[in-house]
């Protein structure tokens, strides 16, 4: 298994996790559950952009293309309507 698949497979692992703590946030009705989620969902997030930077750096990860004037124009006509 090279390096780049390697990287790519946890910045995936890493954003699946975010998601996953981002629900049970939302769900946790025990403070310190909900607080303990929290800190851990703010490492993970820490640690994912300190590897997407390298990831990026390598070449590993190529982010989306800039949008349009018109492009942003358009998302937000629809999401306004």
């Amino acid at each position: 298994m090279d390096e780049k698949y390697m990287v790519n497979d946890i910045l995936e692992g890493i954003k699946a996790s975010l998601t996953t703590y981002q629900g049970v946030i939302s769900e946790a009705a025990n403070t310190q559950l909900r607080q303990t989620i929290q800190q851990i969902r703010n490492s993970d997030e820490a640690f994912q952009y300190e590897l997407y930077k390298v990831a990026a750096a390598k070449g590993y990860y190529k982010p989306a293309g800039q949008a349009t004037q018109e492009e942003i124009t358009q998302v937000k006509n629809d999401v306004s309507q």
